[in-house]
């Protein structure tokens, strides 16, 4: 067994988010109605971001204080309904992305722009970690010019910080339209605790921004 181990876990540093291949589906898929919304979710704020593998971004910012839910899906692009496949063949102009459910009252748009910074390397274009391709891209999405003034002002902060060797590359765009992934990437990481990508990758980032940001955690 641990000779296995040892050659599985190398292996999964080069396979990327979302190729397992016998994923355990999630059981509590939020119910969606009609017009696309989550009912239980209504009154809510909404934020979407794109920071590499959309199963480490759910996990990050499920962590956080005042957030209480986050969708894993596809943002970016132009194709409607796009399949895991498609966006993964790059030719959708699609990210691996995130819908974020918050409460203003307690957890600021501002704080996750800064979680959203914390929980990745955003000097790499086109890339996280191991996973590479254009779905990969870094995107902060806006819908308000007072958050787009938000991101590009953290932006400038963290280049004149020094924090980084490199200029970040993070697209700041206005948003659009997201599409929710397939059930089984939803919790991905709590449903399937022992896949090798998770535990080789996910997990190591996740406790990386854990001890960035330990007063944002629940």
């Amino acid at each position: 067994m641990k000779a296995l181990t040892a050659v599985l876990l190398p292996l999964a540093l080069f396979a990327a988010c979302g190729s397992s291949s016998s994923p355990t589906p999630a059981d509590n898929a939020l119910p969606v109605d009609p017009s696309g919304q989550i009912p239980e979710l209504s009154g809510l704020s909404t934020a979407h971001f794109a920071e590499g593998c959309f199963w480490c971004a759910e996990e990050v910012f499920e962590s956080v204080k005042g957030v209480k839910e986050v969708i894993s899906g596809y943002s970016g692009g132009t194709e409607k309904n796009p399949t895991y496949e498609e966006v993964s063949s790059g030719r959708t102009g699609h990210a691996e992305s995130i819908e974020v459910y918050f409460d203003p009252e307690v957890v600021s748009f501002e704080t996750l722009v800064k979680v959203f910074f914390a929980s990745q390397d955003p000097t790499t274009p086109d890339r996280q970690g191991p996973d590479a391709g254009a779905q990969y891209r870094s995107i902060a999405f806006y819908e308000t010019p007072t958050q787009k003034a938000t991101i590009e002002d953290e932006i400038k902060k963290l280049n004149a910080s020094g924090q980084y060797d490199r200029p970040i590359v993070t697209q700041v765009v206005p948003f659009e339209k997201f599409w929710p992934a397939e059930a089984y990437h939803q919790d991905y990481i709590r449903h399937n605790p022992g896949d090798p990508y998770v535990q080789s990758v996910s997990i190591p980032r996740f406790d990386r921004f854990k001890a960035k940001m330990p007063e944002v955690l629940k």
